[in-house]
């Protein structure tokens, strides 16, 4: 990844500058809400390629680009029942960088919503096959296919807390999963229909492609960690980046 495909090191004017056609801009500060969005990674090819799906130009919110599923926290997701649990390791990166101590369900819930948001707006469902049932909003799928949420095989590749200055702020974990950790794929895909084109597609060449600015560096990062961490080892460390005294700053935790 070269300087300039990320956005470490970047001003507030330069970030803004990069991502005006992505977010509404408006007064703040407005506190980040948790968000998770989930890499699909397929390794059967050789060179590993990655989910993406392009957001409709109608939406306020990064319009007409490509994009990893994924979206806002629900906290109810973390009280759902899961085949396993996180990795310890995981679970110590959820809090990685933070002020305060996350508890257990609410880091469940961070890195669940990804799972759930991959099923409403791809229509894939990561678990292991297996007697299900809840009564939870979102997961209902989950019960009718018989798929059980399972948390032990997903990884952080990345953490990133949008910018002031957005009218829509999030605390952004980026969740990796491999696809045969796909127990169910749904063949009308998901229900919210977000996404309007699902491809996937080598990790350089999504560099390529119009996807936001944060989105383009995690993809950097993610190059880079396959390349000396090609099994994503739960210990690894991850970058975070996040705005401070006017400059985005990329630290590892």
């Amino acid at each position: 990844m070269t300087d300039s495909d990320s956005v470490a090191g970047l001003t507030r004017a330069q970030i803004d500058n990069k991502e005006f056609k992505d977010f509404a801009m408006g007064p703040g500060p407005k506190r980040p809400r948790d968000a998770a969005t989930l890499i699909l990674l397929d390794r059967s090819k050789g060179e590993p390629l990655v989910l993406m799906g392009r957001r409709s130009k109608k939406h306020a919110f990064m319009p007409g680009r490509l994009v990893f599923p994924g979206g806002r926290t629900d906290p109810d997701d973390g009280r759902i029942k899961v085949a396993s649990d996180l990795h310890p390791d995981i679970a110590a990166k959820l809090n990685g960088g933070r002020s305060r101590h996350l508890s257990a369900t609410r880091a469940r819930a961070i890195v669940l919503s990804a799972v759930r948001e991959t099923y409403e707006e791809a229509g894939l469902l990561l678990g292991r096959k297996g007697d299900y049932a809840t009564a939870k909003s979102g997961w209902e799928a989950f019960a009718q296919h018989s798929v059980v949420p399972d948390l032990s095989d997903l990884r952080i590749i990345a953490r990133a807390i949008t910018p002031p200055g957005r009218v829509r702020r999030f605390d952004t974990y980026f969740v990796a999963a491999w696809r045969d950790q796909v127990a169910v794929a749904l063949p009308d895909g998901g229900p919210t229909q977000e996404l309007e084109e699902l491809v996937w597609l080598p990790i350089k060449r999504a560099m390529d492609e119009e996807v936001p600015a944060i989105t383009k560096t995690v993809l950097g990062d993610l190059s880079n960690r396959l390349s000396e961490d090609p099994k994503l080892t739960p210990s690894h460390p991850i970058p975070f980046y996040r705005m401070r005294y006017g400059t985005f700053l990329r630290d590892l935790i």
